[in-house]
């Protein structure tokens, strides 16, 4: 397991590489929809962020934009970053394409404060499906504590570590070990977005960060936090234990015992 982990940046980006064009083509991401009303942004999200007219907003690990574009598309002054170049090119394309101004950048996290050339920001966003790809949360944290103008805060939207404990079909049984952060070696063929797709980079590494690694981490890098949200609700089939009734927001099935699916933080630089 210590090669693989020495390895994850070249796997992880390999793999993500390959994917961009797939999802682009994916009914999960619903391009076509996109295109005629860019909003991709859950409800909770915009409600918990708030008004972000004429802010500096950087989405870090954006994929190919979606969700940075919907938040220009609200008035904010957007960069978006991902270690992708084909997601940051199709990013740069859609924005064009949209006639939305918008800067992408390929980076990686970690070297984020670079890329940007010491640029701070009111905003700093992360969302879903961005933390289990990074080794050292505290690390992370300091990065985003640095790209913080004062006052600014941190928007971290996130799937709950707990879910991943339990196991697919029900939900109701403990089967991985909550404490046991990784590394882990995943991946496989298709994606979360289209299973059947033909891929030839499936091997991944991933992190489980537990709820007070991601906490602590956010506290430690001298941040306020504001708030942390649990939901009862995510955005695809995460687990086979899940319905839904309106087609992208599922739940654990009427009389079944709530779990955390997700959740949301947001920690101001002071």
């Amino acid at each position: 397991m210590g090669d693989l982990a020495g390895r994850w940046r070249k796997l992880n980006r390999a793999y993500w590489d390959e994917r961009v064009p797939i999802h682009l083509g994916a009914a999960l991401y619903d391009m076509e929809g996109f295109r005629a009303s860019p909003d991709s942004l859950k409800d909770f999200e915009t409600a918990e962020v708030g008004d972000v007219r004429d802010k500096r907003l950087i989405h870090l690990q954006c994929h190919f934009g979606r969700d940075t574009l919907s938040w220009a598309a609200r008035g904010a002054q957007v960069t978006g970053l991902d270690f992708s170049p084909p997601a940051i090119e199709a990013a740069a394309r859609l924005a064009t394409e949209l006639g939305i101004d918008a800067r992408f950048l390929t980076a990686d996290v970690y070297d984020a404060v670079s890329a940007v050339e010491g640029e701070t920001f009111d905003i700093v966003y992360v969302s879903f499906g961005a933390l289990n790809w990074l080794p050292d949360i505290s690390r992370w944290a300091s990065v985003m504590a640095e790209l913080l103008a004062p006052s600014g805060f941190l928007y971290l939207a996130e799937f709950h570590p707990f879910s991943f404990v339990l196991d697919d079909e029900t939900a109701s049984t403990v089967t991985h070990d909550y404490f046991d952060e990784g590394p882990e070696a995943s991946g496989g063929p298709g994606t979360y977005a289209d299973e059947a797709a033909t891929t030839e980079h499936d091997e991944t590494v991933e992190w489980r960060h537990s709820l007070a690694t991601v906490v602590s981490a956010i506290a430690g890098a001298g941040l306020r936090i504001e708030f942390l949200h649990e939901h009862d609700h995510t955005f695809y089939l995460q687990r086979q234990s899940l319905a839904t009734d309106d087609g992208d927001v599922y739940r654990q099935p009427a009389g079944a015992p709530r779990i955390p699916l997700t959740y949301s933080i947001r920690a101001q630089k002071v």
